[in-house]
């Protein structure tokens, strides 16, 4: 099972980084889409290069013990150093460029560094998971240790800070993705933190390994985890939610469209459905059929019926739109029932419409699709229709008797 979760995260950040490519490939000026880009693979490249099959692999073929330990190294400092730029672009500003162009150049400086200290170190025994601690003591790469170290844990606490400081002025998805982005990165400052106290244990003369084998590593994985979903929580956010309110609207219009279902099939009215398409796509094919049996009933809106329902439901809920959506639910009601009656007596199967300039019409007057579940609603709750369509069945019946 060694390296699985490893690889298993590393997996999912860099198939978070495939379906980010499309847009990086349409929009690759745009430095914000490139920093998230940069962030995840870089977040993903952190465990794959944490594995331990991958750093034996790498020390096997380049031939030079612990090489991975300096790119390990470096992955984590360019990680860090990306989630900070991401917030310097995140958050904007007129120096917003010079900003990040700083933290590029100083982390860049860093990975110089990281290089040149394992150059000029010595390191014959491979260490694939306690590297940190075994050569704690020596010259070069103590160094290198505390630079890396340093470098991860300055970026981390400034981006914990920054986040959860701006989280406080926002709202929304942008402040969840904040949060989650700010704890992640108090995660990421637990890593190093627990690998300081593992070296400064070595320098003293203590044993603690395990610390920074088991604890440290733990620490960075759920921080990266977290940095990561809270990178996307922004960008998803309002997606889910356009997704989530157009499947409810969506389920919300189903009893008005039940209402003029015979009509819609009798006199052909909807369109095909369309399938295997997106929540929002069907909204869009259930109001369009809604709309089109409702300008087929323009000619058989009852006025009188629609002001007396409205002036009853509005004493009752004392609510403009409520009332407003019980009368139309009631005029719907009535129009189907007429529509169905005249349609069934005329003997050439089409009924005598009136005209929209007599009396009783409603031709300047149309709910609009915001409206719509609001009808829906009261066609199943309001008592007003309930009893609109007792008083309908009674005046069908006494005219067919």
């Amino acid at each position: 099972m060694s390296g699985t979760i490893n690889y298993l995260s590393c997996g999912l950040l860099w198939l978070g980084l495939l379906v980010k490519a499309p847009d990086l490939i349409r929009h690759w000026r745009d430095p914000y889409l490139r920093v998230i880009c940069v962030l995840l693979g870089l977040a993903g490249a952190c465990f794959f290069l944490g594995a331990p099959p991958t750093v034996g692999a790498i020390n096997h073929l380049s031939g030079i013990t612990n090489l991975a330990a300096p790119l390990t190294y470096a992955s984590i400092t360019a990680y860090s150093a990306s989630s900070q730029v991401l917030i310097v672009y995140w958050r904007g500003g007129p120096h917003v460029h010079r900003t990040a162009r700083r933290w590029i150049v100083a982390y860049t400086l860093v990975l110089v560094g990281i290089a040149v200290m394992f150059t000029l170190g010595h390191t014959p025994v491979e260490r694939r998971t306690d590297l940190d601690t075994y050569y704690a003591r020596t010259p070069f790469i103590t160094e290198m240790i505390v630079l890396y170290l340093s470098g991860h844990l300055a970026a981390v606490s400034v981006t914990t800070v920054s986040s959860l400081r701006w989280a406080r002025q926002v709202h929304g998805w942008l402040r969840a993705g904040l949060v989650t982005l700010g704890v992640g990165s108090l995660f990421g400052a637990g890593y190093s933190l627990t690998k300081f106290a593992a070296v400064i244990a070595s320098w003293c003369g203590r044993d603690w390994t395990r610390l920074g084998t088991t604890v440290s590593p733990a620490a960075a994985g759920l921080g990266a985890v977290l940095i990561v979903i809270g990178v996307l929580i922004p960008l998803g956010g309002p997606q889910l939610s356009q997704w989530w309110q157009a499947r409810r609207t969506y389920a919300r219009l189903q009893p008005l469209e039940h209402e003029l279902d015979e009509l819609l099939t009798r006199r052909a009215l909807r369109l095909p459905r369309p399938r295997w398409s997106s929540p929002a796509t069907r909204l869009v094919w259930r109001q369009t059929s809604i709309h089109n049996a409702l300008g087929h009933l323009d000619v058989f809106f009852d006025r009188a019926l629609y002001e007396r329902t409205s002036q009853a439901a509005a004493r009752t809920t004392g609510d403009p739109e409520e009332a407003e959506a019980t009368a139309w639910a009631a005029v719907v009601a009535a129009a189907v029932a007429e529509e169905r009656s005249r349609d069934t007596d005329d003997e050439d199967g089409d009924p005598h419409l009136r005209s929209p300039d007599e009396p009783g019409g409603l031709p300047d007057r149309a709910p609009g699709t915001a409206l719509l579940p609001h009808i829906a609603d009261a066609l199943t709750r309001s008592p007003l229709v309930a009893a609109a369509r007792v008083r309908t069945g009674t005046t069908e019946g006494s005219s067919r008797a």
